[in-house]
């Protein structure tokens, strides 16, 4: 990495994603010569510690991507659409980790384990992909390297965290009223500009973002459109239910796929897991060892367990699939792209 260091701005510094990126920055001891914190004028004022210097959050305008090399966008869709091209026109390059960009044809969409050199092809703004379609493509994508992908099927059972600090918060105080016997007016999940709202504790809600006219929501295609996008398989067969449970970070996810093989064993497939970067392979039954999302808080790694062969189709597998949605499925792959922009010396 270059030692001199470069001049990085973290869009949105004061949300949930926001701080993650600030902790990933510092704990990968990134190379940052000045960094720039920036939000919407409510949030802005507050401030930040960022290897024990404080930092005052500005307000964004576009003048605030002067001289920025690295802009890390993570303040929702709108914001992105505004500041983004403005950040872009002053030469920086921007990782945006909203759903403004990740289906334009024009910008990468990049997990950096699986498909690293699209950054090449990068014209100023890189998409950071959806927190549930990151870790899946992880698990799969030593799949697709050795056998080919026919069939990808997914649910998906997303921590609250996905839908902000508020739904954290929403879901601690209804898991306390109702234990202690009170009254609760949901108000955020599952959608908080939808008309109804549900409870969360004690609670599973099978919609995760608004339904769209074919009967999936916007989270499940999002799924379905970012795997084909990022793998590169446009006639890949995918289908996606997401489901909101009460825990606060970490998405879990059964995945069953086919692979353009027969003849392959559950230990093959786990084999070939165990060895890839990224993945942290935790599958033994008989000690009752599989991934859960209390134990993947904090860790960068996709954890993958439950590998099993399908009864019925040889080439049919099913696993367990568990990342921290904030880190893994946010602001460490956000990191990470930044990285690997400078390995590529594209930056």
């Amino acid at each position: 990495m270059n030692a001199k260091g470069y001049h990085v701005a973290v869009v949105g510094a004061t949300g949930a994603v926001g701080e993650q990126m600030l902790q990933t920055l510092e704990k990968r001891n990134f190379p940052i010569s000045k960094l720039t914190l920036l939000s919407s004028a409510r949030s802005a004022g507050t401030k930040l510690t960022f290897k024990g210097e404080e930092y005052t959050v500005q307000e964004a305008t576009p003048e605030s991507f002067e001289g920025v090399q690295i802009a890390l966008f993570s303040a929702g869709g709108s914001v992105s659409l505004k500041f983004a091209p403005e950040a872009v026109k002053r030469g920086a390059i921007v990782i945006d980790n909203t759903s403004a960009y990740r289906m334009d044809e024009n910008t990468p969409l990049v997990v950096p384990e699986v498909n690293e050199d699209d950054l090449k092809k990068h014209n100023g703004i890189i998409a950071n992909p959806n927190c549930s379609t990151i870790q899946m493509v992880v698990a799969l994508e030593p799949l697709r390297e050795k056998y080919g992908l026919n069939k990808v099927i997914v649910s998906t059972y997303q921590a609250v965290s996905g839908a902000g600090v508020q739904a954290i918060n929403e879901l601690k105080e209804q898991a306390k009223a109702l234990l202690e016997g009170e009254e609760i007016d949901p108000q955020i999940l599952p959608v908080g500009s939808d008309e109804k709202h549900y409870q969360i504790a004690f609670n599973a809600i099978p919609q995760i973002d608004k339904f769209q006219d074919n009967g999936y929501t916007f989270e499940e295609m999002k799924m379905i459109n970012e795997t084909k996008k990022i793998m590169h398989l446009p006639e890949l067969e995918v289908a996606a239910t997401c489901v909101r449970l009460p825990v606060a970070t970490g998405h879990s996810e059964s995945v069953y796929v086919e692979i353009g093989a027969d003849d392959i064993t559950a230990e093959d497939v786990k084999n070939l897991l165990n060895d890839f970067e990224g993945v942290t392979l935790q599958d033994d039954p008989s000690q009752q060892i599989y991934p859960m999302p209390a134990d993947c808080v904090g860790k960068n790694d996709v954890f993958v367990g439950r590998i099993r062969k399908d009864l019925d189709r040889p080439n049919g597998f099913h696993m367990w699939v568990v990342s921290d949605n904030l880190l893994k499925g946010a602001a460490w792959n956000s990191v990470q792209i930044a990285e690997s922009l400078i390995k590529l010396n594209l930056v």
